[in-house]
């Protein structure tokens, strides 16, 4: 087992995703803004079995169920980091990222409606 990422405080995460969805933001910002809606999400469902994936900027395990113990879990989210922060932010529904095919879901529970919007931010 790695060391547990550090938590990434509210004060840091909130800013960087306001800019990560408003403006061109740096990289940094991107990076900061998936990581922390995933943490997010991650102790708002928490559990392993459903895997979020946004590459290249980070994965969670969420979501309670029957556990899984090694390899992937069967119940895999993957998507870009716009269509990610704009499911955690509420700018774009579930059904509409999966319908756009910007966002792949494999397994029974691999689904995150009523889990997002993780986060809404002043117009």
């Amino acid at each position: 087992m790695g060391m547990a990422r550090a938590r990434i405080a509210d004060d840091v995460g909130i800013p960087a995703v306001d800019r990560a969805v408003r403006e061109a933001a740096s990289r940094d910002d991107i990076a900061t803004a998936v990581r922390y809606t995933l943490q997010l999400l991650a102790e708002r469902s928490p559990g392993n079995t459903l895997e979020v994936r946004v590459p290249p900027f980070g994965a969670v395990q969420c979501v309670e169920g029957p556990r899984h113990t090694r390899g992937t879990p069967p119940n895999v989210i993957e998507t870009d980091a716009e269509t990610w922060l704009a499911l955690a932010t509420g700018t774009k529904t579930w059904a509409d990222a999966v319908a756009e095919a910007s966002t792949s879901a494999s397994g029974t529970r691999a689904d995150l409606t009523g889990r997002i919007p993780l986060l809404k931010l002043p117009r």
